[in-house]
């Protein structure tokens, strides 16, 4: 489409692109764009708070929740439609959050033992999807096409509630900001500065989980954004979390929709899900990251 077919299937609903610009592809981009930028987000918060390097927002266990969620309705009650889908994909998300957090310790939870309860409940959730989806046929063709990530069915997502949720836990997690710079220098010297880690732990697990398990929830469990994007932008920005949360907002959100595109144009008239597309972009240009210059502190 030229510019100006483009603009008259945004304001005019009789054209003939109509359907296709403000229908199917707004929706899209608006969707690929939040989702972005929450996975982006969420893998910040998530490395800040864990002193991790190699944290993403699935080391609490979300994209397993969701995964054992979406199984679970499709094989117990037989919910296998997109909408459906969404819901149970967030309630797993969050049950698997707090089930990390609570094994952690809750209140007394350390990044090393949030790491483990998050491997662990990664591990209990992996087995109890496979072991459906060995008994359930309906399961897997479920799984099958919500477990690679994608924004094929974005415009059947409820947009407005989806941006806003992820527009309000984004405030939260951008004013944990200084705090968290406070928090890298140790719980005691974080402590001493004013900053109850206790309670910052906890503020940032309930945005990550909002953060993560509404794009999951959305797209499926899209992999290495929320991996690479904090990495890359502190290459740039330093450690200064002042910095690096809203970056990676952007950075994230870019990104995404930017594998979206290459995924529709490599492979025309289909397409390449963009969760395909970012492991294939993501993998080796991390390994490239990590190889070859020097990673920021956290």
């Amino acid at each position: 489409m030229d510019l100006g077919e483009v603009w008259a299937g945004l304001t005019d609903p009789a054209a003939d692109t109509y359907p296709v610009v403000t229908e199917l592809r707004l929706p899209r981009t608006a969707i690929g764009l939040a989702a972005g930028a929450a996975l982006g987000l969420a893998g910040a918060l998530m490395q800040a708070m864990t002193r991790n390097p190699l944290a993403d927002p699935g080391l609490l266990g979300v994209n397993t929740g969701a995964a054992a969620a979406v199984v679970t309705g499709a094989y117990f009650l037989g919910f296998t439609g997109f909408t459906q889908t969404i819901g149970f994909a967030f309630a797993g998300a969050a049950a698997a959050t707090v089930a990390t957090y609570l094994i952690a310790g809750a209140a007394a939870a350390t990044p090393a033992r949030l790491a483990l309860a998050g491997a662990a409940v990664t591990a209990a959730g992996f087995a109890y999807v496979s072991a459906i989806q060995l008994m359930d046929a309906a399961s897997l063709e479920t799984m099958r096409f919500w477990s690679v990530g994608s924004l094929v069915n974005a415009h059947t997502a409820p947009v407005v509630p989806v941006v806003t949720l992820i527009g309000f836990a984004s405030a939260v997690g951008i004013l944990l900001a200084r705090p968290l710079n406070a928090l890298a220098l140790g719980d005691a010297t974080a402590t001493g500065l004013g900053v109850d880690p206790r309670v910052l732990r906890v503020a940032g697990i309930a945005a990550i989980t909002v953060l993560a398990g509404t794009a999951t929830a959305v797209c499926g469990p899209i992999v290495f954004v929320g991996l690479v994007v904090p990495h890359v932008v502190r290459a740039f920005t330093g450690p200064d979390q002042n910095w690096v949360l809203p970056y990676s907002m952007l950075t994230g959100a870019a990104f995404l929709v930017l594998t979206d595109v290459i995924g529709r144009v490599v492979a025309r008239p289909g397409e390449v899900q963009v969760g395909i597309v970012c492991a294939v972009v993501g993998g080796p240009f991390f390994i490239s990251l990590v190889s070859r210059r020097k990673v920021a502190r956290l």
